[in-house]
């Protein structure tokens, strides 16, 4: 199982959600899931229902949330293992992340992602391997 590009939770809402962030964000977030090759996590479908759920600015309803959850099921999907929680705590100390942030960067090597779309890493910086582009700064192609 191979990805090129990963999605981070706030990619997800964003296309989806219909709060006025997402009047701006959601077509940018919406081009990054058409690209070809892109992959998450179980941690990242997980984010994405509580927050759905929670979130009342973002009008997701629960038919909405299991529509996207079908459509995600295409999509490669690293399963959150003892093995990657392992790899997030030594990623976790290494960039000075969250141990959160550490689970998906370890997620998106897992899949051999070289790219990582997500706005809470710093933009354009390589974690290892894989880059991190906030789609909401520049062109969404991950070619850079």
């Amino acid at each position: 199982m191979t990805a090129k590009s990963f999605v981070d939770t706030n990619i997800l809402l964003y296309a989806v959600g219909e709060d006025s962030l997402g009047d701006r964000k959601g077509p940018r977030a919406r081009a990054v899931l058409q690209e070809p090759g892109i992959g998450l996590s179980t941690q990242v479908l997980q984010e994405f229902v509580a927050n759905a759920l929670s979130k009342r600015s973002l009008r997701i309803s629960e038919d909405k949330i299991e529509g996207v959850l079908h459509v995600l099921e295409e999509f490669p999907c690293v399963p959150i293992t003892p093995s990657l929680v392992r790899s997030a705590l030594v990623l976790r100390t290494r960039h000075q992340l969250s141990y959160w942030d550490a689970a998906i960067l370890a997620a998106a090597q897992s899949l051999g992602c070289d790219t990582l779309f997500s706005e809470d890493f710093n933009h354009g910086q390589l974690y290892g391997s894989v880059r991190a582009i906030n789609p909401f700064l520049e062109p969404v192609s991950a070619a850079t």
